[in-house]
């Protein structure tokens, strides 16, 4: 069987994150082309993987304009306000499409996209990497196997992490609502897609609270800088971007998040971003605007509730689960899963056999090659249930996002809405 091609939008860290796998299976796929509007992001992808000049796009249009585009497939890795246009416009050339989460900032877009797919016939796989994990594969095939008899009820926690937040969500691309979207959607609608998926129901209801409550100019403290280079406070804080960045420098890890800040890995270079760009920023003066702590209460179609806590002030790590059943209790954080039989009194631990860190540098726990391997996998063969996060589901999930977030600001229960009252 060919290598599948495939034609990268957006060449970013997600982008090449995706890209790895291909390079690494050289007998599965093959990137042919790419578009990317930074020349220096588009030159180091073409020449990672490759690619002819005549295959590299300075944008979207301009790849998807071509009308002998020799490839099968496209992955769509912009940032979050650049996927609905692209996303249609490949549906409209058959091309089967993996797009990263979210599907899009509003729900009339998502509807746009699924139906779109729908219309064309085309194969969609949202970047819900956590699906994909070998963990979740595991935690899924214990409850539907009735190993806790009945779900009643599930508690599920993001440890964001407090330098996580800093870098991407105070000083980084999704720092404000107007650049990308609100953060229960760029951060956590995995976690809601992945709640949606091992109960097996569609959310139903949602209520929210949360805010901003740290990283604003009132909490500064007494002479703090507004970049961490020039801060006599900076020692002391533990948001220093000298100290994130550096450390991870010293280290050799020339990857996320480093890689964010400076594609050139040296003191010099690192430097000048921290003093130039917007990575040495001090927390308590950038022009954020998204939460930095938020909780969802949800309940599934059937009753089956659940309760969500994101927050920043944590030092990171595995998502940690709690699913609460009828003849026992599961608890799970991606490295270990143990089942507590009620009847018995047992507890029988399973090896989820996880690979890498919870993070995008570690490969979300296994998920982005897993995702890489389904999707690529449908593509050759066909196979659409190779895809775990379709349109439907997806869109269900996004759906129950966008509610949480309107009950979040009007202090409401929220009735998820359906496709059909958005459609149009």
């Amino acid at each position: 069987m060919n290598p599948v091609r495939l034609a990268l939008i957006g060449a970013g860290d997600r982008g090449n994150a995706y890209a790895r796998w291909a390079l690494a299976h050289p007998d599965r796929a093959r990137f042919v082309a790419v578009a990317e509007p930074d020349p220096d992001r588009r030159a180091r992808f073409a020449a990672a993987h490759d690619i002819d000049q005549a295959a590299r796009y300075d944008g979207w249009q301009e790849l998807l304009a071509v009308g002998d585009l020799a490839v099968d497939a496209v992955v769509i890795a912009t940032q979050d306000s650049g996927h609905a246009d692209p996303a249609v416009a490949a549906a409209r050339r058959g091309l089967h499409i993996m797009l990263e989460k979210p599907l899009a900032p509003t729900p009339q877009e998502c509807v746009r996209i699924v139906d779109a797919v729908r219309e064309a016939d085309v194969m969609l796989a949202v970047c819900h990497v956590l699906r994909y994990a070998p963990y979740t594969r595991l935690v899924k095939h214990l409850i539907d196997s009735g190993a806790i008899g009945d779900v009643v009820s599930v508690q599920h926690h993001e440890p964001v992490g407090f330098w996580h937040q800093a870098h991407s969500f105070v000083r980084g691309n999704w720092r404000r609502e107007d650049l990308s979207s609100f953060m229960l959607l760029a951060k956590s609608c995995h976690d809601m897609d992945w709640l949606q998926h091992i109960v097996g129901r569609d959310i139903a209801r949602v209520s929210s609270f949360g805010g901003l409550r740290h990283f604003r100019p009132e909490n500064r403290p007494a002479g703090a800088a507004d970049r961490c280079l020039d801060c006599t406070v900076e020692p002391e804080c533990p948001y220093s971007a000298p100290r994130l960045y550096r450390d991870r420098l010293a280290r050799g890890e020339h990857r996320w998040p480093l890689s964010v800040v400076t594609p050139v890995f040296t003191e010099r270079a690192l430097t000048e971003a921290l003093r130039e760009g917007p990575y040495g920023r001090c927390v308590y003066a950038c022009d954020n605007d998204v939460v930095d702590h938020q909780v969802v209460a949800m309940e599934f179609d059937g009753g089956v509730t659940a309760s969500f806590t994101m927050n920043a002030f944590n030092t990171g790590g595995h998502r940690r689960t709690r699913v609460f059943g009828t003849r026992g209790e599961l608890v799970c954080d991606a490295v270990s899963v143990t089942v507590h039989d009620f009847t018995t009194g047992t507890a029988t631990s399973h090896d989820p056999e996880t690979a890498g860190g919870a993070d995008a540098a570690g490969g979300h726990g296994g998920g982005d090659a897993g995702l890489m391997d389904a999707f690529t996998a449908a593509v050759a063969t066909g196979d659409r249930a190779r895809i775990l996060s379709g349109p439907a589901q997806t869109l269900n999930s996004h759906l129950a996002t966008f509610a949480a977030e309107q009950a979040r600001h009007e202090g409401t229960v929220v009735t998820v809405a359906r496709p059909a009252a958005l459609a149009g």
